[in-house]
């Protein structure tokens, strides 16, 4: 029986290789399952009767949606400890994850080291964040209203602010979720009430905090290497 069962999803091939080989070299007894796209998470995170001990999360991953897929994973299942990993390395996105409820952030470019320290201190109940620019790993800061505000919505109302944050209509998002209309009118009450806003526009706006940038140029292997 393995020790971890760890899931790896990014949606490159050669990332996911080097993250497999990475996890390999630093828990060579652990159960490794892969993940393509953020909806294959979700399968594969609710159907398993074996528990998933860590996820290896991209952000740039489809269907993530920026934060929203993090927020939604966490929503669902909050046992499940969540270390982001991204070709971004800024403190901002650093910091978001912390806030938005990731256990760790170990950015693309690390050695085999970093991730191997990071994976041991989450599997061990701790976190693991990087410095930002020399300075010390980021903590939770006071101006965390709209986390704590996006953190209230069900998990059901996550894909309803997914789907407005992607410009889609009701009756679209009501078709993806197998709702009626009326259904998804009442979530977008219940979202507009919960995030103290007044329009679809101003939860698109809002959402924008939870929006990921793509690197300008990330590479389809990162830089995870041996030491």
């Amino acid at each position: 029986m393995p020790a971890y069962r760890i899931l790896i999803a990014d949606d490159h091939p050669l990332m996911r290789a080097a993250l497999r080989h990475a996890v390999a070299q630093s828990l060579p007894d652990a159960a490794l399952i892969e993940a393509g796209n953020f909806d294959q998470v979700m399968d594969i995170v609710g159907s398993r009767r074996d528990a998933i001990d860590l996820i290896l999360l991209d952000l740039h991953m489809p269907g993530m949606n920026g934060f929203i897929g993090l927020f939604l994973l966490r929503g669902e299942h909050p046992a499940i400890p969540v270390i982001v990993v991204s070709a971004l390395e800024d403190g901002m996105t650093i910091q978001r994850s912390l806030e938005y409820g990731a256990s760790g952030f170990v950015p693309k470019s690390a050695p085999i080291e970093t991730i191997s320290e990071a994976l041991h201190a989450v599997l061990e109940g701790g976190d693991w964040f990087p410095a930002i620019e020399g300075e010390a790993p980021p903590e939770p800061v006071p101006d965390s209203d709209f986390a704590e505000r996006i953190a209230s919505l069900t998990p059901q109302q996550l894909r309803v602010l997914s789907g407005i944050t992607a410009g889609k209509l009701n009756k679209q998002i009501a078709f993806e979720l197998a709702v009626s209309e009326a259904t998804v009118k009442a979530h977008v009450t219940v979202i507009l009430r919960k995030l103290g806003l007044h329009s679809r526009t101003q939860v698109i706006i809002a959402a924008g905090r939870l929006v990921v940038e793509a690197p300008r140029e990330e590479s389809a292997t990162g830089r995870i290497s041996p030491a």
